[in-house]
C-alpha cells in the first residue's frame, strides 16, 4: 500500500518562511549592482515529497548559491526525496557581505536547515558540495545519531591555487591595515574564475579563503570519529582542489561504512550539466545500497 500523501507541516512552512525574509532582507541590505545576481538564484528552497520521510540536507558551495545544487535537488525529489537547499550566510547576495562572514555563520545556516528539515522528515541525509561538502562533513560529526548517511562532493581540503597558501598572511595584513587605517594597502578580495558565473561571485574574499581551510582543518581531525555511512566524490582533474584531497578524507574515516568515487572531468564544478548525470548515479547508487530502518536510521548493505 502506498503512504498517504502529507501536506508540509505548519512549522516548516513558519521555518521556510523566516529563511525567505532573512535572504530577502540581506538582499536588499547588501545588493550591489553588477554583483548581486537574480533573487531566485540566491533564496533557500524546499522540494517537499508527500509521500516519503527521507529528506536530504543538501549544501552549496563557497561564493555560489542554492541554485548552484538545483540540478541535484531535483534528482533526488524525483526519487522520492525532501530536498532542502539553505543559503549560506553571505551568499547569494554580494562579496563584501561574504567578506564579513566565517565558517560559523555558515555552520548556523546548516543548522537552522536542519530544524526545518526535521519538521517533515524522519530520516535526513547531510550532503554538499565543495565548500558545502566540508560542512556536511562538519554537521555529521558535531551531531553524531542526527544524520543517516552523508555525502560529500569535492571537498576543500588542499586548493591547488599558489595564492591560497598566502592567504593567510593576507588575511593578517587586511586585519592590521584595518586597525591602522591603511585602507589603500588592503586586498581584501581575488579574483574568482568561476564554473557557473550566473551563479557565483566573481572575487572572493581573502577571509572566506582562510575560513574554509579552518573549517577543514577541523573536519580532517574528527573525520576517524565518523560512524555513518559516508561517500566521498572528487574529480580526477579539479583546477581548483586537489584531487588527493577526496583521496585522504576516505582514508581518514576509519568506519566501514564509506565509499569513494573519482569522475574523470577538468572541472571544479561536478554537480551541474552533462558530468552531474554521472555524479548523481554514483549518488542514487550508494543511497539505494542503504537499507533505511523504522528507526529513521540507515545501515549499509
Amino acid at each position: 500500500m502506498n503512504p498517504e500523501p502529507q501536506p508540509i507541516p505548519a512549522e516548516c512552512r513558519r521555518l521556510l518562511d523566516r529563511e525567505v525574509r532573512l535572504f530577502e532582507e540581506e538582499y536588499a541590505r547588501h545588493f550591489l549592482a553588477g554583483e548581486t545576481k537574480p533573487r531566485r538564484i540566491g533564496a533557500p528552497y524546499l522540494l517537499h515529497s508527500p509521500v516519503s520521510t527521507r529528506g536530504v540536507l543538501l549544501i552549496h558551495g563557497l561564493m555560489a548559491a542554492p541554485e548552484e545544487v538545483r540540478p541535484w535537488a531535483e534528482f533526488l525529489h524525483a526519487r522520492g526525496y525532501t530536498v532542502y537547499a539553505p543559503r549560506l550566510a553571505g551568499h547569494g547576495t554580494s562579496a563584501p557581505d561574504l567578506a564579513r562572514r566565517g565558517y560559523r555563520d555558515w555552520r548556523a545556516s546548516v543548522e537552522r536547515g536542519h530544524a526545518l528539515l526535521k519538521t517533515c522528515c524522519e530520516s535526513i541525509v547531510v550532503a554538499g558540495f565543495s565548500t558545502g561538502a566540508g560542512l556536511a562533513l562538519d554537521m555529521a560529526l558535531r551531531r553524531p545519531g542526527e544524520f543517516a548517511a552523508v555525502i560529500a562532493i569535492s571537498a576543500p581540503l588542499r586548493f591547488k591555487s599558489v595564492s591560497s597558501a598566502f592567504a593567510g598572511m593576507v588575511d593578517g595584513w587586511n586585519v592590521l591595515m584595518r586597525v591602522l587605517g591603511g585602507d589603500r594597502l588592503r586586498r581584501e578580495f581575488v579574483p574568482n574564475d568561476p564554473d557557473n558565473p550566473e551563479i557565483n561571485y566573481h572575487r572572493c574574499p581573502v577571509r572566506s579563503i582562510v575560513q574554509v581551510k579552518a573549517l577543514m582543518r577541523k573536519v580532517y581531525r574528527a573525520l576517524p570519529g565518523l560512524s555513518i555511512p559516508a561517500l566521498i566524490m572528487q574529480a580526477n582533474n579539479d583546477p581548483k582542489v586537489a584531487v588527493r584531497s577526496g583521496r585522504r578524507l576516505h582514508r581518514r574515516i576509519r568506519s566501514a561504512g564509506k565509499t569513494y568515487r573519482e569522475v574523470d572531468f577538468p572541472l571544479h564544478g561536478i554537480v551541474r550539466g552533462e558530468i552531474g548525470l554521472t555524479v548523481f548515479a554514483d549518488v542514487e547508487a550508494f543511497l539505494n545500497r542503504l537499507t533505511w530502518k523504522s528507526d529513521g536510521t540507515i545501515s549499509e548493505s
